[in-house]
């Protein structure tokens, strides 16, 4: 029907709609859950742009839903302009929120700037103020470190990136350290391994805060797992056995180079000249863990180190490793990261071509 019409029979014409009415728009900004990621010069530039990306695509998919944006992610430093990341790429920050202007989500990046940062006594009480009145605090890969030294871990349970697990123990005893986790919540409080663990800690918060639908939709986007299978200990070499003083260093060495062979109290007690009640006694104290764990730790990671860069049978790994049994070797992955051989082979390993040491 045409405007003519309308005008000529005095009928009642259908208003045109915005998409968002004026008066709902306020409301809408009002909605928008702030997350506010703390960088500074040096930090890791994933850190920043992974757990970001995370938020602007779960915006860009309420939008193509038809439905208001859901988060407002800015990136914010003690100096607004521009922070230069470890990468040498520029970041565009805004300044910190004052007391007024507290956090939904208030996130600490990490990288090689971080323990700078940590000794920057106004940012650390900054840092303090802003936590106590957001709803929610996180940190990403060495980020950890700054909200250790601004007093928020303390008696918390958290994880670092695996490399730096130890580092953070040593410095915060205070803290009780998770070095296999992918990302740990104690409370409001979240912390997250290294660099692209942070994606994974802000998927987390997206089914928190959205449901898993749209935290699953965001992963299908970022082409990413929406819980990643395993921990951080895939990715790393018996990090929870190395200690300061290293007693057990050469035993360590010693066992990667004979895994296949006899590995008992017994055996192990001999080669460094303990008794075997002596032997117990030490390794626990200076490890954390008994013998026969730490064996079955360096097997695993021998054999994940195998599975990844090897061609070999499934059966040939777990002999050369010294499980006895393939489905010995497939019990000890899934339990240190519910993984089963075959899967993670599929997951992580180098294309066939590519694969050495195959004999």
């Amino acid at each position: 029907m045409d405007r003519s019409t309308v005008r000529k029979y005095r009928l009642a014409g259908m208003p045109v709609t915005p998409r968002f009415p004026p008066d709902l728009i306020p409301a809408m900004r009002k909605t928008l859950r702030s997350i506010n990621v703390l960088a500074f010069p040096n930090v890791q530039l994933l850190d920043v742009s992974g757990p970001v990306q995370v938020f602007a695509s779960a915006n860009e998919i309420a939008r193509q839903r038809g439905l208001a944006p859901c988060y407002e992610p800015r990136v914010i430093a003690t100096e607004p302009g521009t922070v230069m990341s470890s990468a040498g790429l520029g970041l565009a920050t805004y300044p910190l929120p004052s007391g007024r202007s507290p956090s939904d989500t208030f996130i600490v990046a990490g990288g090689r700037g971080v323990h700078a940062a940590a000794q920057d006594a106004a940012l650390l009480r900054w840092v303090r103020q802003h936590a106590a009145a957001s709803r929610r605090v996180a940190s990403v890969c060495t980020g950890a470190f700054l909200l250790a030294a601004a007093g928020l871990l303390d008696q918390r349970r958290v994880v670092t990136h695996w490399a730096h697990c130890h580092e953070l123990v040593r410095r915060f005893p205070a803290l009780q350290v998770e070095p296999d986790r992918i990302f740990v919540r104690d409370g409001q409080v979240w912390t997250s391994a290294g660099v692209t663990a942070g994606i994974d800690l802000a998927l987390a918060m997206v089914e928190e805060d959205l449901g898993r639908s749209m935290a699953l939709d965001v992963a299908r986007e970022l082409v990413v797992f929406l819980k990643r299978p395993g921990g951080q200990s895939q990715f790393s070499a018996a990090l929870s056995l190395q200690q300061d003083d290293d007693q057990f260093g050469d035993l360590h060495a010693w066992i990667v180079e004979h895994l296949s062979v006899d590995l008992s109290i017994a055996v192990l007690a001999a080669r460094v000249g303990m008794s075997e009640r002596s032997f117990m006694r030490h390794y626990r104290a200076k490890t954390g863990k008994t013998p026969a764990r730490a064996v079955e730790q360096i097997r695993t990671e021998t054999a994940l180190g195998l599975l990844v860069d090897t061609s070999l049978p499934i059966k040939r790994i777990a002999a050369r490793c010294g499980f006895g049994s393939e489905e010995t070797m497939r019990r000890s992955l899934m339990r240190a990261i519910a993984v089963t051989p075959q899967a993670y082979r599929e997951r992580f390993a180098s294309g066939q071509g590519e694969m050495q040491r195959a004999q």
